[in-house]
């Protein structure tokens, strides 16, 4: 008997020591973890409202005096309150999924379920990128056609008192440029890693679904 039988015989007798995963068994497992990996996204969309709501308190008042003096305190308020309804409409959305996919009762509509999780979470991704770039965008905007109202309202802050009105806009634009930037990165980094992370995960197990499907 040459050395590849010998292999073969070996490993035959390892495979029956094993303990066997049934379809059932396999199964199960994948909706454990799906289950698991979803629960994690409504909580963590639940901490992140709560961590916004947290922030809004530690701005300064400096900031509070300028935007009322820019005329925006009702629009601010208008925008928020629209804010919070659409992300608490998303924790419902992600809630929802969570109690389906708890239920579900077979590989069909675990996968189903999977899908339309993955696409709300996309969705409540890009919502929060696009609101906070196009609030930037349109807040600057704003205060470039109203700067020398906002030049004064900024005279009394450091850093803009000694500056004159004709390198103000260059200055105070370039600075809301670069902390815009940056905000937007920090988001988008949060949300690749830890929503990015729960995707991939989620999409292991919907291809690892698909495969008993065939």
């Amino acid at each position: 008997m040459d050395e590849l039988e010998l292999l073969k015989k070996e490993w035959q007798s390892r495979e029956q020591e094993l303990p066997k995963l049934t379809y059932n068994d396999i199964y199960k497992m994948l909706l454990k973890k799906s289950s698991s990996i979803v629960k994690w996204i409504f909580y963590i969309s639940i901490a992140e409202l709560v961590f916004w709501t947290a922030l809004s308190f530690f701005i300064p008042e400096s900031s509070r005096r300028v935007n009322d003096g820019m005329g925006l305190h009702d629009i601010t308020i208008v925008a928020n309150i629209l804010n919070y309804i659409i992300f608490a409409v998303f924790i419902y959305l992600f809630w929802q999924n969570s109690r389906k996919i708890k239920v579900t009762d077979s590989v069909r509509a675990l996968m189903r379920n999977i899908l339309n999780t993955r696409k709300t979470v996309k969705y409540f991704v890009f919502y929060n990128i696009g609101v906070s770039a196009l609030s930037l965008l349109v807040v600057n905007i704003y205060f470039y056609f109203e700067r020398e109202r906002l030049y004064e309202l900024l005279q009394d802050s450091e850093g803009f008192a000694t500056i004159p009105m004709e390198k103000f806009s260059t200055v105070f634009f370039l600075v809301q440029f670069l902390v815009g930037l940056v905000l937007i990165g920090l988001l988008l980094l949060f949300y690749r890693l830890v929503y990015g992370i729960l995707m991939r995960r989620l999409k292991r197990n919907y291809k690892e679904l698909a495969k008993m499907e065939l």
